[in-house]
């Protein structure tokens, strides 16, 4: 990895029951790149756990402009959903290395999702590793749509 701007951000770290293992082995794979990891739970199996009061914890901390962040659940649907309702965040739902490299590159995707049923252990690092050093292309059409979406917010 390289070290650019995006990589040099805190990491907010979320997630459910369902999302709670792929959660631990990002903050492994993370921390031995000497990235800042910020834990914001789960931090145990709780199969009666939410997964919008882990979203929360993370998009409020992006919103704010602390950080980035990455969430994990089972589908991923419901994370993005209550991520995306934070102003400035764009909670983008990611399964493989293709949409984690056009997340960063079309839509300055700054809260990665992971859907921990969806995809096979050995696929998240090399996810993880496209999405952190994809930078945003910064060009006119992908600023301009991002500009509508804050405007909206």
């Amino acid at each position: 990895m390289t070290k650019g701007s995006f990589l040099q951000k805190t990491i907010f770290l979320g997630a459910d029951h369902r999302g709670l293992r792929l959660k631990e082995k990002a903050k492994r794979f993370l921390i031995n790149k000497n990235l800042k990891v910020k834990d914001m739970g789960a931090y145990t199996f709780n199969p009666e756990d939410d997964y919008p009061d882990f979203a929360h914890k993370v998009a409020q901390r992006v919103s704010e402009g602390l950080g980035i962040g990455m969430l994990f659940c089972g589908s991923g649907e419901g994370m993005t959903i209550a991520a995306n309702r934070y102003p400035f965040v764009r909670a983008s739902l990611v399964w493989n290395q293709e949409v984690a490299r056009r997340s960063r590159w079309d839509n300055d995707a700054n809260i990665l999702v992971v859907p921990a049923s969806l995809i096979k252990e050995e696929e998240l690092e090399p996810i993880i590793n496209v999405w952190l050093n994809t930078p945003f292309s910064k060009a006119e059409k992908h600023l301009r749509r991002i500009k509508k979406l804050e405007r909206k917010g």
